[in-house]
């Protein structure tokens, strides 16, 4: 069995999928499986994934889903996964020619049942990283402690064990909405993880204009329950005031655009209270910046 399955959720992205499988082919170590969940792909996504797979140049498994999210494809890709580690790649982006070797060899010299994964580095086209790299002596943290102990910035990139993944809840999916954060398993699992830390970059990012990256106040408006439940679950594992603060002011937003009680379950009711005004504030320019998307 492959140490390692690179997963990659993709909805109508054929046009730009060829440079990650690409990217794959070219990986120095073949200890991989290229996991391809289809979000219900109306182009060629199938035809092409499929021709691959006859290539028979990498190890690829194909899985077809009916269209609900990324959020969705990654509770599908947990179901599927049966490597000891995983790492999603989006499908705008690609691997650095070693990052399987890296990651590979990288647990097999410091990987134990004592951490959760690796945490590496994004960059972009032209090399430049996102962000900030990882501080010298950091040889292992929680996602958390990077940025607010030793001021990392900028995204990094995730390799979790698989069965520390699978043992959390699943992302909750609430009909007619396409969006849960995916931070909110990085949050669970960093109140009981640690990570190894390394300084390689792991991933090539490129954020497309149809990205939600791109597009997160529309986000907020189209899935308000799964934007709720997010807040809810940063406020049971607040990092200070300002943090549970922004968080509370968020959760007000979500909660009148998905009609639910801001304190239902709620750890931080008094924080929440204090929120109101600024969540009022917050949902009017959200209704303002998205009024023609509906």
């Amino acid at each position: 069995m492959k140490t390692l399955t690179v997963f990659t959720p993709t909805y109508n992205r054929a046009f730009c999928l060829d440079q990650l499988y690409n990217s794959l082919c070219r990986q120095t170590s073949d200890d991989f499986t290229w996991l391809v969940i289809d979000d219900g792909s109306t182009d060629n996504t199938e035809d092409l994934v499929k021709g691959w797979i006859a290539d028979g140049k990498i190890e690829i498994r194909y899985h077809k889903k009916p269209n609900g999210g990324m959020h969705t494809g990654h509770n599908a890709a947990y179901r599927l996964i049966d490597t000891q580690l995983n790492t999603c790649i989006d499908s705008d982006d690609f691997m650095p020619d070693d990052a399987v070797a890296v990651i590979v060899e990288t647990w097999k010299s410091r990987g134990s049942d004592k951490v959760a994964g690796i945490i590496g580095l994004d960059a972009y086209k032209d090399g430049k990283i996102v962000g900030s790299r990882i501080p010298d002596g950091v040889s292992q943290s929680t996602l958390n402690d990077l940025y607010q102990k030793h001021g990392v910035t900028g995204d990094k990139k995730l390799v979790l064990r698989t069965d520390v993944a699978k043992s959390y809840p699943p992302y909750p999916e609430y009909p007619g909405e396409k969006l849960v954060p995916l931070g909110t398993l990085y949050k669970m699992i960093d109140q009981d993880w640690e990570c190894l830390c390394i300084n390689q970059v792991l991933v090539i990012v490129e954020y497309l204009e149809d990205g939600s990256s791109r597009n997160i106040l529309k986000q907020y408006r189209k899935s308000p329950n799964g934007f709720f439940y997010s807040r809810l679950v940063e406020l049971r594992h607040p990092g200070g005031f300002k943090y549970s603060f922004t968080r509370a002011m968020h959760l007000v937003s979500s909660a009148l655009f998905a009609r639910r009680n801001p304190f239902a379950k709620n750890p931080r009711k008094f924080t929440t209270l204090l929120a109101i005004p600024a969540g009022l504030a917050l949902h009017g320019y959200i209704l303002l910046k998205t009024r023609n998307s509906r």
